[in-house]
């Protein structure tokens, strides 16, 4: 594994653990040049994922971009980075057992929002301002508005 510090090729592990909710292998690593210490996480991949942007552009999944998003949806809210991970990992999962290799923004969109809907509230109308495309104050208001009314039923 290359050092993110100084671009070795080589490192030790120093320890492996299982992430909390055992989706992924944890490694502490150690450089043998610089001695510099990080973090790897080793995760199957059931397929390689494709999304497809609104303007029909493809690229890669990536899941950090993702976990990105997710954190800036939660960003000062009471959510831990371990609930983060496992938001992002429950999705990742549900995307590759569609059993398709290309997956619509959008469609990706949906699964973000359903599960910050049931993580916070706040991280909920966050994302959604982004990903509805909100143009006024008004569409805003609309939608935290129809967030309040479905929490009391």
């Amino acid at each position: 594994m290359r050092c993110p510090f100084c671009g070795h090729d080589d490192s030790q592990v120093k320890d492996s653990r299982p992430t909390e909710d055992n989706s992924a292998i944890r490694r502490r690593r150690q450089c043998e040049a610089c001695g510099g210490r990080f973090t790897t996480f080793e995760r199957i991949q059931l397929r390689e994922l494709t999304v497809v942007k609104s303007e029909g552009k493809r690229e890669p999944f990536e899941r950090e971009k993702l976990e990105r998003s997710l954190s800036v949806a939660c960003r000062k809210r009471p959510v831990d980075a371990s609930q983060i991970e496992k938001l992002a990992s429950g999705i990742q999962r549900q995307l590759e057992t569609l059993g398709e290799s290309e997956i619509e923004s959008k469609r990706i969109g949906e699964f973000v929002m359903a599960g910050l809907k049931a993580l916070d509230s706040v991280a909920y109308i966050r994302f959604a301002s982004v990903y509805k495309d909100f143009s006024e104050a008004k569409d805003f208001e609309d939608f935290a508005g129809s967030v309040v009314e479905a929490a009391k039923k």
